[in-house]
C-alpha cells in the first residue's frame, strides 16, 4: 500500500532481500504465500534461492492440481491454510463425500479433510482454540484414506473460500481483478 492505494508488489526486489537474509544465515529457509504457477515461474526465473514453501488456500474444495504438480516438479513444498475450507460462504465439512468417508472410517469430516491434505503431500494448518478439536486435528497419522474412497474427492466442486477481493481495486495501480491476482488459477 502506498498513499492509501493498493500497489503491485515488487516481487523480485522483495525476494532479493529475502535471499540476503538466507545467504547471511539469518533465515534457514524462505518461502512465499498465495503464489500461482505464473508468479512462481516468474520468481524462479530471477531467484538464486528457490522458495522452500508456497503457502496457499488448499482443501478438498480447492485442490489446485496444476499448482501441486508445478511445485512438486520444482521441489517447492505446498502448505495449506484454511485446510477445512471454512469461510463466510463455504463449509466443505458438510460435503457428502467427507460425511460418507468419515462414517466409513470412524473419523470426523474435519479429520478426513486434514488427512486428505497430508495424503496429497501437503502440510495442513488448521486453526482452533478448542482443546478437543486440537486433539482431533492431531489424530491423523496412524490411519489413511483408502484409494477407493480417495477417488471420490474428485467430486468436490472447486471454489475459493478466500476470494482475494480485499487485495484488488479497479482504481489502484495494483491488481485490478481477482482474475489478475490469481493469474486465472
Amino acid at each position: 500500500m502506498k498513499n492509501g492505494q493498493l500497489t503491485k508488489p515488487d516481487i523480485p526486489s522483495t525476494w532479493k532481500a529475502m535471499e540476503t537474509l538466507y545467504d547471511s544465515g539469518k533465515a534457514r529457509a524462505i518461502g512465499v504465500s498465495n503464489f500461482s504457477v505464473k508468479k512462481l515461474q516468474d520468481l524462479l526465473d530471477v531467484a538464486h534461492v528457490p522458495p522452500a514453501v508456497n503457502q496457499v488456500e488448499l482443501h478438498p474444495s480447492l485442490q489446485q492440481p496444476n499448482l501441486h504438480a508445478f511445485c512438486k516438479s520444482k521441489g517447492i513444498h505446498l502448505s495449506g491454510y484454511s485446510p477445512l475450507g471454512k469461510g463466510p460462504k463455504s463449509n466443505i465439512l458438510k460435503n457428502p463425500v467427507l460425511d460418507t468417508t468419515a462414517a466409513k472410517l470412524g473419523k470426523t469430516p474435519a479429520q478426513i479433510a486434514l488427512r486428505w491434505g497430508l495424503q496429497m503431500g501437503h502440510s495442513v494448518l488448521p486453526k482452533s482454540t478448542n482443546t478437543a478439536r486440537i486433539k482431533e486435528n492431531i489424530d491423523l497419522f496412524d490411519w489413511s484414506i483408502p484409494e477407493d474412497l480417495l477417488a471420490n474427492f474428485n467430486e468436490f466442486k472447486q471454489e475459493r473460500v478466500v476470494s482475494g477481493t480485499q487485495y484488488v481495486s479497479k482504481t489502484s495501480p495494483g491488481y485490478k481483478t481477482t482474475e489478475e491476482l490469481w493469474d486465472g488459477e
